[in-house]
């Protein structure tokens, strides 16, 4: 197609067309009724002129006779300007009068006609049109008053040369308008097909322009972008799973495969058998609940958790974690404690409450409280203060916010390392020795994102807060308690 089929197929040219079609349909209008009242003005005053003149030209005749009407007749004819003038006599003759000539019939009928005239002392011999009014006087003669239509007709041919004007102006400057205006369109059109098609071509990166005017093509690449942002995180997401699926469930399945061999090898009682069945379930189960880990982040980053969604209290679901991890906790040598005010909320409770489970598995893990040395080389002091070997799980509203924060007084994350800690499957350095599978604060971060909020790390001196901070709500009916979910690896 070339660029000129182009420009004419375009929205912005076809509804310029539309608009100079109305707009020069409105001009025809308005120049019309202008030229119509134009003429009904000039007629009322011709009209009014000649009733007058009738008027006293018969006062003449009454007072003065045929004598007097013939003088004043005639003198008033050979004024400049003069109006048009016939006195006839019953038969049709003229008596009097600077008209030469008629259409036939106008004197046989009185009232108000146009004619086409010629003047007495006109050389031209062409025809002019008036518009003429006849009257019988009292003794059957005829008068005829009328005014010449040309100043009538002069003003029209104005109106129409105008009209013929402002309509080609307004064609060459609406067609003008149009090309330019669809030029501009079809340039940014054109420059958003071009990044669809690299898009379309596998370059994720690439994105709509934006232009400066903030209008609706600006306000739909905007939209679009963020579409396509989200498109790329989740496709680097599924990259980054599949990534690391690949490599980091690897060495639990090859665990297995060996464990599963050496039993068939090595195996010879039932009890032997039965202890490899169960370290195969055990390093299932874990398979398992990895990949339900990973189902779960990508309900949770996708969004179809999102219709799932009730009005509770996030200080019940402190008190239910703290409960079912409250034996956990005393076994790894540590207190867990609730701190819990009201802080209603509008969301997944099942998402959230696995995400602070997350969380609080994450502190017993890695939360225990380094043993200070007495020196160099000497046994760890046995005693912890109470205040150090503690978990404090937090619910509570700040402003427009629901804070649910556990804190611990372990390793904690260095700050350079916090944002690469809630990426799948990492796990940093300090915590390789102890069983996981680095899904913990993936949950827990995807969870925060889908309910419009975020996930914070910060220092707790010494240890580590980590808060999910969710939009607060404000409406009524609170839903119920629910069970707390099975945790998800951390």
């Amino acid at each position: 197609m070339t660029a000129f089929g182009k420009l004419i197929r375009t929205t912005a040219f076809r509804l310029t067309l539309v608009y100079l079609f109305l707009f020069g349909l409105f001009a025809a209008s308005l120049l019309g009724y202008f030229a119509w009242n134009t003429r009904r003005l000039i007629t009322d005053q011709i009209t009014t002129t000649v009733n007058a003149e009738i008027g006293e030209i018969d006062d003449i005749y009454t007072r003065r006779g045929l004598r007097g009407l013939v003088f004043t007749i005639e003198n008033r004819a050979l004024r400049p300007g003069a109006n048009l003038y016939l006195v006839t006599t019953p038969a049709g003759q003229a008596v009097a009068g600077n008209v030469g000539a008629l259409a036939p019939g106008v004197m046989s009928k009185t009232g108000w006609s146009e004619t086409f005239y010629r003047r007495l002392d006109d050389q031209d011999r062409g025809d002019h049109r008036a518009l003429v009014r006849v009257t019988e006087l009292s003794s059957g003669f005829r008068l005829l008053v009328g005014r010449d239509l040309e100043e009538r007709r002069r003003l029209f041919k104005v109106v129409a040369s105008a009209a013929q004007w402002s309509v080609l102006i307004v064609v060459v400057l609406g067609l003008g308008g149009g090309i330019f205006v669809a030029r501009r369109v079809l340039r940014r059109i054109d420059a958003m097909t071009g990044t669809t098609q690299r898009i379309m071509a596998g370059d994720l990166s690439g994105r709509l322009p934006v232009g400066r005017s903030g209008d609706e093509l600006d306000r739909l690449a905007e939209n679009l972008n963020a579409m396509l942002e989200r498109i790329e995180a989740l496709m680097n997401g599924l990259k980054e799973v599949s990534d690391n699926i690949a490599h980091d469930l690897k060495t639990p399945l090859t665990r297995l495969r060996n464990r599963a061999e050496e039993a068939l090898a090595l195996s010879g009682s039932e009890a032997d058998y039965r202890a490899a069945l169960e370290r195969t379930i055990e390093e299932s189960d874990g398979l398992i609940r990895t990949f339900n880990a990973l189902l779960m982040i990508a309900r949770a980053e996708s969004g179809h958790a999102s219709g799932e969604m009730d009005s509770f209290d996030a200080a019940d679901i402190a008190r239910d974690i703290h409960e079912l991890y409250e034996p956990l906790a005393e076994d790894n040598g540590l207190t867990l404690r609730v701190e819990a005010d009201s802080a209603p909320v509008r969301g997944n409770r099942e998402l959230i409450s696995q995400a602070l489970a997350n969380l609080v598995e994450n502190a017993i893990k890695y939360g225990q409280p380094q043993l200070a040395l007495t020196a160099p080389g000497a046994e760890p002091q046995a005693v912890i203060p109470a205040e150090i070997a503690s978990i404090l799980i937090e619910a509570r509203r700040d402003g427009e916010q629901a804070l649910l924060s556990v804190t611990d007084h372990g390793r904690g994350i260095p700050e350079a390392d916090r944002k690469h800690a809630v990426e799948r499957f990492v796990r940093l350095e300090a915590s390789r020795t102890l069983p996981g599978s680095g899904l913990g604060l993936s949950l827990a971060s995807a969870v925060a994102t889908l309910h419009g909020g975020e996930l914070r790390l910060s220092d707790a001196q010494p240890g580590l807060r980590a808060t999910l901070a969710i939009p607060a709500h404000t409406g009524e009916g609170l839903a119920p308690s629910n069970p707390i979910p099975e945790p998800t690896p951390a």
